[in-house]
């Protein structure tokens, strides 16, 4: 994970500790006198993780690399901040955080960051993925959450980019049982059923899943997880109704949730109030504090007191 001590690069070392880290990559700054960048290495469950911040205007892997001995991984690619728009055999991606997308190091790509971006790219082994897939090439897709598999999936890598696996499994076999997982991933994109005709249950839960992911981000809403979920506004409320549930109140339940963690760590003392209403999507002090009120029977100034009393 990047940590507070990465030491940010000037733009020439921060391409040649990408190139270090993930192969025969080439860049081009926005401007170098603004560059902001940084590149780590660690290791999960025997997975080598890359963590990539930066603000070029691209990142590029050329054709002419495509047979060079640093193809033998392919990227399953996490966006931690920001957002950046993938290309690959002509298919654009278009990543927010939260999202992953599996990019093959044998093929050409390109990466065009939006601003400032933060992402963990976990190397897998490019055979033992092939052999999975059972023919010669990669498939370059996102990979959602909307089937158990990828859902499964979803839940160990989001432990693994903030560094909680247990340390029992630290040097376990995981890559396999990541790579295991994609082809079905892949089926199931592929698969022209919609999880709306398969039940409702596995579409709620992915939904739930896709929310609390996107907790910070203001466009949350109903018409990006109807677009995000192929359904109409209708279709979305009538599932949230089934479950005696609603979309906005579940959102602002999550939110004052999330809120509630960060009063509560010791850790955040040297947060506000205000900034951590504002962190979790958040305009209106007011309207956050009568709503933390109304959930907690406890204003957050209280409740914040009373937590960290507990473990002083």
């Amino acid at each position: 994970m990047l940590s507070a001590d990465t030491p940010i690069l000037s733009f020439d070392d921060w391409l040649g500790a990408l190139r270090k880290v993930c192969g025969s990559f080439d860049s081009t700054p926005l401007h170098r006198q603004s560059f902001n960048g940084s590149v780590s290495k660690r290791f999960e469950g025997g997975i080598e993780i890359a963590g990539i911040k930066t603000n070029v205007e691209r990142i590029v892997r050329r054709w002419s690399h495509r047979h060079s001995d640093d193809s033998s991984h392919c990227f399953l690619i996490v966006q931690k901040q920001g957002r950046a728009t993938l290309v690959q055999n002509g298919t654009k991606l278009d990543m927010r955080p939260g999202e992953m997308a599996l990019l093959d190091s044998a093929e050409e790509s390109e990466i065009f960051p939006h601003g400032l971006i933060e992402h963990d790219s976990f190397h897998l082994p490019r055979e033992e993925v092939i052999r999975r897939f059972g023919h010669r090439s990669v498939p370059f897709m996102k990979v959602n959450a909307d089937c158990a598999s990828g859902q499964i999936l979803q839940l160990v890598v989001s432990r693994m980019v903030a560094g909680q696996l247990p340390h029992s499994e630290i040097n376990s076999g995981i890559s396999d049982s990541l790579i295991a997982l994609l082809p079905s991933i892949h089926q199931h994109q592929l698969s022209s059923a919609p999880l709306l005709e398969q039940g409702g249950d596995m579409l709620y839960l992915c939904i739930q899943q896709f929310i609390d992911q996107h907790l910070q981000e203001d466009e949350l809403g109903p018409g990006l997880l109807a677009a995000q979920f192929n359904l109409s506004i209708r279709q979305l409320y009538r599932l949230f109704e089934k479950h005696n549930e609603t979309i906005c109140r579940y959102v602002q339940r999550r939110r004052l949730e999330r809120c509630a963690e960060e009063l509560a760590s010791p850790a955040q003392t040297n947060w506000s109030i205000t900034q951590i209403a504002y962190k979790w999507g958040f305009s209106d002090s007011a309207h956050f504090s009568r709503s933390f009120k109304r959930e907690f029977d406890s204003s957050p100034r209280e409740y914040r007191r009373s937590r960290l009393a507990c473990v002083a």
